[in-house]
């Protein structure tokens, strides 16, 4: 089996800790904000803590359709989730579990870098593109610009 790790790193001007309170309305805001990557979130088992199972249908912008993932970790202190995606389309065949590692650093300019590292486990001789190593980071990396806008946009509700 390889293992193929991925790296995204986005700065931002928000603190680390507002970052990490508006992630944890992920389920929810990411089909308002981004809902060409994500029609729904829904907790299937559990109560969305660690342990959990939730349920991913994508958008018409993804070329995937569902998924199901496990939250490994939640760590307030560090700012920081896991989880693992372990079901569904998502993992295009080729890879047995994908997973994703988020965390929150606070910047010395009040702002803060969010960190966002993926281990694929892959199938015996399966090969992961740079394609598709380029579009989930691309995806990332929207889906967290426009939640980091919301949270500007909408100052109240963190």
């Amino acid at each position: 089996m390889a293992v193929i790790t991925s790296e995204l790193e986005v700065t931002s001007s928000l603190p680390a800790a507002k970052l990490f309170k508006v992630y944890g309305d992920f389920d929810t805001l990411a089909p308002k904000v981004d809902p060409q990557t994500f029609k729904s979130v829904n907790i299937i088992e559990g109560d969305g803590g660690v342990g959990s199972i939730k349920s991913i249908t994508f958008g018409d912008g993804v070329p995937y359709k569902n998924s199901k993932h496990r939250v490994d970790a939640i760590d307030i202190s560090n700012l920081s989730v896991s989880y693992t995606i372990f079901e569904g389309d998502a993992l295009l065949g080729i890879i047995d579990s994908a997973t994703h590692n988020i965390k929150f650093v606070p910047s010395a300019d009040g702002g803060s870098v969010y960190k966002h590292s993926t281990e694929f486990n892959c199938k015996p001789d399966a090969q992961l593109s740079e394609d598709i190593l380029n579009f989930a980071k691309e995806a990332f990396k929207n889906t967290f610009k426009a939640i980091e806008a919301y949270a500007i946009a909408h100052p109240e509700a963190y």
